[in-house]
Order: structure tokens, then C-alpha cells, then sequence
């Protein structure tokens, strides 16, 4: 028996016994997993997240000895343990009875944590949502009522939420899968070289500071595989604007990667875009810098659109969303910038 942990969804797998009676696949699961009610099963057999030696089966599928089943079971946390439900304004794009889509505003966290108790998403959802109509499980340490995957505190852009435990099934294997495509704009220092590519490494949580992640030396087997697609928007010379497609969805992974190949996130602190990459030391273009670190007071990073297959619907179903006010004034003042020097 084995379980695999992850941020959003955990997998459960089990080899049958020899000896193992045919058993209806939702009653041998209840039996393996006590922590989950059989409705909760069910559902996840009906999203397509139970299989049985890599086949999708339904739930009177009867289970036979030395067969490899596997469940990818959904985060929740138990909306009494402390989750207060805060009246704060949402941004939705998109709504229906199995899910929603809402633009996160750069600076608003998403879920409590340490030093983050109130005024997150998760407290503007259990308000908006009214806790009870929320899937919920409790186990889990941190609140993440309705999340299948989230975003940086200082990134803006869209999200989806789960309003149903079938639709956070669905959603959480599509995560699971990378079936999900995901395009972020990103206002990066430098030109990318070469213009358009793919960055493939590992990723570990920095072993001189807990709170940021790298790319471990070759000699070092640790961490993640991270695939991150990029293509080059246009290039402003001392910064480029970026899209970029993800592969997987590790922490700060868009972040960690470009600072990696030497093209950090304008304004990025953590990951060292806070400073002037490319351009003269000279008082005049400094200021300009620190006149446009002012204007987009973080990393300059936004979850642009989202692409997945409705549950309910089973058709695929694309949601976009403008750039950022911040950052696109930041590139507006650098295109005038070269504009201006090349005229010089």
C-alpha cells in the first residue's frame, strides 16, 4: 500500500492480495479507507480519479486478486477549525452550479497560514459560498475549502474553485494529469535567449533560505521535474514580456526558472528581479527603474488563462483575463524608454 502526498491531492494505491474475494470496487475502497464516506467514493470513482490496473472503471467494477488499484483523493479542511468567513469582495468571471472562475487581485493571499489568519480568498469564499454549500473533509492542516491549485500572494489572475466534491474530483485529477493548460504573462529583465523555449529542471526548496526554491546543483538528487514552455511577446530590451505555458505546477516554479536562466521577474524581491539586470548605473535610468518598481510594487507575474474540461459538461471550456493595470503601465514607460534612446 502506498500514498503519495502533494499540495492539493494525495494518491492512494493498493495491490489486492491473492487471495482477495471479487469485491465491488466503491466497498473495497471504503474498506481500505476508512477516513473517506463511500458518497466521497463514489464521486471520485464517477470523476474518472479511481482506476484499476490503469483502467477507468465505475464503482460495481469488482476488484480480483493482485490488481493494482489507485485513487487520487482531493484535499479539504474542516471549515470549523478556525476558518472565519470575512465579507471581501470577489471578482468572478464565471459562475455555475458546479464551479467558479475569479481574477485574484496581486497582494491578496489565497489561503490562511502562519501570519495569514484572516482576509485571504478562502475566508472571501466560505463568506460568499456560505460554508455549507462547500465540499469539505477534514484531515487536512491548512484551509483549502474549494481550491485545486492556487497562485503566489503577489501574482495576479484567474483561479478556479470547486462548488461540488464530483467537481473538485474532476478538476483535481486534470491537475494530477497536467491536462490543464495554464498561460501566464510575465514582464521579465533582459531577452530570453532564445527568444522562445522550454526550461526543464528539478526544483528543491533552497537549502540556504526554507522560504525560496531552486534549481539543485547536478550532484544533488533532490527535489521536483518542473517543465516550464516560454515564448517571447516582445522584447523592450531591457525587459521582454513573456508567455509562458506550464508542464507542472510546482511552487514559485515561473519564478524559480527564470531567475535561473538569468532573466528574473521585474520586481521580483525574493528571487532577485528587485534589482536593475540589464541598462546603464546611471542616476537618470536608475531613477527610471525605481519610478517603475514603484508603479508594479511586485513581481511582475500574471495568471493570464485557464483551460480545462468542465465536469459537469465534459466539454472544454477556456477563460482569459486582461493584463494588470501595474504591469501593463510598466511596459507602456520602458517601450517609450527605447523608443526615446533609439531617437537620441
Amino acid at each position: 500500500m502506498e500514498e503519495q502526498n502533494d499540495e492539493f491531492f494525495e494518491t492512494f494505491e493498493v495491490t489486492t492480495d491473492p487471495g482477495q474475494t471479487p469485491l465491488r470496487l466503491d466497498k473495497f475502497l471504503l474498506d481500505k479507507t476508512s477516513k473517506l464516506s463511500r458518497n466521497r467514493i463514489q464521486n471520485i470513482i464517477k470523476a474518472g480519479s479511481a482506476t484499476v490496473n490503469g483502467m477507468v472503471v465505475k464503482a460495481n467494477h469488482r476488484v480480483k486478486p493482485g490488481q493494482h488499484v489507485k485513487m487520487i483523493i482531493p484535499k479539504f479542511q474542516d471549515p470549523n477549525e478556525g476558518l472565519v468567513a470575512e465579507d471581501i469582495p470577489l471578482d468572478i468571471r464565471y459562475e455555475d452550479e458546479h464551479l467558479l472562475v475569479l481574477h485574484k487581485e496581486p497582494g491578496m493571499v489565497v489561503h490562511p497560514g502562519i501570519g495569514n489568519h484572516s482576509g485571504t480568498l478562502v475566508n472571501a469564499l466560505a463568506h460568499y459560498l456560505r460554508l455549507s454549500e462547500l465540499p469539505v473533509l477534514p484531515g487536512n492542516d491548512i484551509n483549502r475549502v474549494g481550491l485545486v491549485h492556487r497562485i503566489d500572494k503577489d501574482t495576479s489572475g484567474l483561479l478556479v474553485i470547486a462548488k461540488t466534491e464530483f467537481a473538485m474530483s474532476h478538476l483535481a485529477k486534470q491537475f494530477f494529469d497536467h491536462s490543464i493548460e495554464r498561460s501566464y504573462v510575465a514582464l521579465v529583465w533582459g531577452s530570453p535567449e532564445p527568444a522562445d523555449g522550454r526550461i526543464e529542471t528539478f526544483i528543491a526548496r533552497d537549502p540556504r533560505n526554507r522560504t525560496k526554491y531552486a534549481v539543485p546543483h547536478e550532484d544533488e538528487e533532490e527535489g521536483k521535474w518542473a517543465a516550464t514552455n516560454y515564448k517571447t511577446l516582445e522584447d523592450l530590451y531591457y525587459v521582454s514580456l513573456l508567455e509562458l505555458r506550464l508542464e507542472t505546477g510546482r511552487t514559485h516554479q515561473i519564478r524559480v526558472h527564470m531567475s535561473h536562466r538569468g532573466n528574473p521577474l521585474f520586481n521580483d524581491a525574493k528571487y532577485g528581479g528587485d534589482r536593475i539586470h540589464k541598462g546603464t548605473v546611471y542616476s537618470k535610468y536608475r531613477s527610471f527603474v525605481e519610478k517603475n518598481f514603484a508603479l508594479c510594487p511586485r513581481q511582475a507575474l500574471h495568471a493570464k488563462s485557464l483551460s480545462f474540461v468542465h465536469p459537469a459538461t465534459k466539454e472544454k471550456v477556456t477563460f482569459t483575463s486582461e493584463l494588470p493595470e501595474d504591469m501593463a503601465a510598466v511596459a507602456e514607460r520602458f517601450r517609450n524608454y527605447l523608443s526615446s534612446r533609439r531617437n537620441d
